[in-house]
């Protein structure tokens, strides 16, 4: 006679393992895709920046070296915020395909949703009352106290602790 793990969450560990690697997959393959498409938004964005800039050199040569140092002042805050529209508008893409991504992978897997469970059980206690969540997941909720396992909020964590790692997005 087998005995059952003495931690039920051991149990699960083959499907959180095979999550993980398919999680860090599609986050590897996003990640190029991120890369690509922050790369080519600020090819863009300098490209502009360049042209700005020209424009506002020929005008100052024109207008005298006080207009054209003006010009050159707002040339550069008008690139740098292009750079950083173009920037956030790469996050946010990130962080949709990330969510979109995540849910696809969790949400019909019997698995994922019983190592949520457990984990859920496990954060706030055997009481815990856990509900499914409409985007997969679950929440649960113990003593006022909430847990939101949802597969939204696992992907927005895990893009939140990687924090400055997301930056290397938009470096050259």
């Amino acid at each position: 006679m087998t005995l059952p793990p003495a931690d039920p969450a051991d149990a699960l560990e083959p499907a959180r393992a095979e999550l993980r690697r398919e999680a860090e997959a599609d986050a590897a393959k996003l990640l190029a895709e991120a890369h690509k498409d922050a790369a080519d938004a600020l090819a863009v964005a300098r490209a502009e920046a360049a042209e700005i800039l020209d424009r506002a050199r020929r005008e100052g040569e024109a207008d005298g070296a006080s207009a054209a140092a003006e010009e050159r002042t707002h040339a550069r805050g008008t690139a740098r915020a292009l750079e950083l529209a173009a920037q956030g508008e790469t996050y946010r893409e990130l962080r949709r395909r990330v969510v979109e991504r995540v849910q696809q992978a969790g949400r019909d897997s019997a698995p994922v949703q019983a190592s949520l469970q457990a984990r859920a059980r496990l954060l706030l206690g055997p009481r815990a009352q856990i509900t499914a969540h409409a985007d997969g997941g679950v929440v649960a909720v113990a003593s006022g106290r909430r847990a939101d396992l949802s597969l939204t909020a696992l992907a927005n964590r895990a893009l939140d602790r990687a924090g400055a790692e997301a930056e290397s997005l938009w470096a050259p």
